[in-house]
């Protein structure tokens, strides 16, 4: 394949991974809707685990075809943008101040710090290995367990859509597996091509990982903040990026590693984990003063994302290794 068509592969692709993922999360939440699932799993579960599947479908591809550079670095990478990017542009599209919920972000930010020191824990050792990638899987179900639980404990909210606004139960059932297979086609061309770039641009791939596949699989997300926050319900922003960076780390990483054990070399570990930890810390500490995320916190976030790729470029941190047979 030449540079030019793994370039033009890549850009279709990630067009037609936004759309996609755009159809599955629609289908998904009419699904739960007609099986009357609590609203935080709609919002930031099932909103979640769409957004997100790009990530988990290019990662575990990756992984099964052999470059987990690309899985691990897409994973991190993904909670970098979501944190540095999309969540910023919804504070600066947003018509006020972001309010921020002082229960779901306490509990939240300590699942998502722990979690995080885990899989920085895991990885240390240069192996990422089936058993690890487990118990990030298992972490990921306590995580759904516990929002399910959360949600018992509130009061029932009114569901404000028309029964005769609902697309026909087929007609959702399609576009949620239409959704899907566009998702793991689209995710499939991106990993067959990043190989040919990160060559031509004599980058490991890592670096491919961390920047263009993340950012191109963070595309959902940004685009949902962004319609959040224009519609003014930049709650739901935040609970979807938060739902996303505990997603991509349990579900996504974990996965990975469960489909293929990831070999890891220390400047990798330690450039990708102490960066995306940084951020995320950030983010949350922003959003703990006065509880909401206005314009001038989404740039400070926005700056130090910026000041994160200049690292990556500057550091240009080894390649991952294949794991050995």
């Amino acid at each position: 394949m030449s540079l030019w068509m793994a370039i033009g592969l890549m850009a279709v692709s990630f067009l037609l991974l936004a759309k996609c993922a755009d159809w599955l999360v629609e289908g998904a939440i009419e699904i739960a809707h007609y099986l009357n699932a609590p609203p935080i799993l709609i919002g930031i579960v099932i909103v979640g685990i769409g957004t997100t599947a790009p990530e988990l479908a290019v990662s575990v591809t990756a992984a099964l075809e052999g470059s987990p550079e690309v899985a691990l670095g897409n994973a991190v990478g993904s909670v970098v943008y979501d944190d540095g990017i999309a969540l910023p542009l919804a504070a600066l599209f947003a018509v006020r101040a972001i309010p921020i919920d002082r229960v779901v972000l306490r509990s939240a930010a300590l699942f998502l710090i722990v979690v995080d020191l885990v899989a920085w824990y895991m990885a240390a050792d240069g192996t990422m290995a089936r058993s690890e990638g487990g118990i990030l899987v298992g972490l990921f179900v306590l995580y759904l367990l516990y929002s399910f639980w959360e949600q018992k404990r509130q009061p029932p909210q009114a569901d404000g859509e028309e029964e005769g606004d609902r697309r026909s139960l087929w007609a959702v059932a399609a576009l949620f597996v239409g959704g899907l297979v566009g998702v793991v086609v689209s995710s499939d061309w991106i990993v067959m091509a990043t190989p040919v770039v990160a060559e031509a641009m004599g980058l490991p791939k890592v670096v491919i990982g961390l920047v263009v596949v993340a950012l191109g699989t963070s595309i959902p997300e940004v685009a949902t903040c962004i319609i959040a926050a224009r519609k003014g319900q930049g709650g739901l922003a935040v609970g979807n990026i938060l739902g996303a960076d505990i997603l991509n780390i349990c579900w996504i990483a974990g996965a990975s590693a469960l489909a293929n054990p990831l070999v890891v070399k220390p400047d990798v570990v330690n450039f990708m984990f102490p960066w995306m930890i940084a951020i995320v810390l950030t983010m949350l500490g922003l959003m703990r003063i006065g509880y909401e995320l206005s314009r001038w916190k989404g740039i400070v976030l926005m700056v130090l994302c910026g000041v994160y790729l200049a690292n990556l470029f500057m550091t240009n941190p080894g390649a991952l290794q294949v794991p050995g047979h």
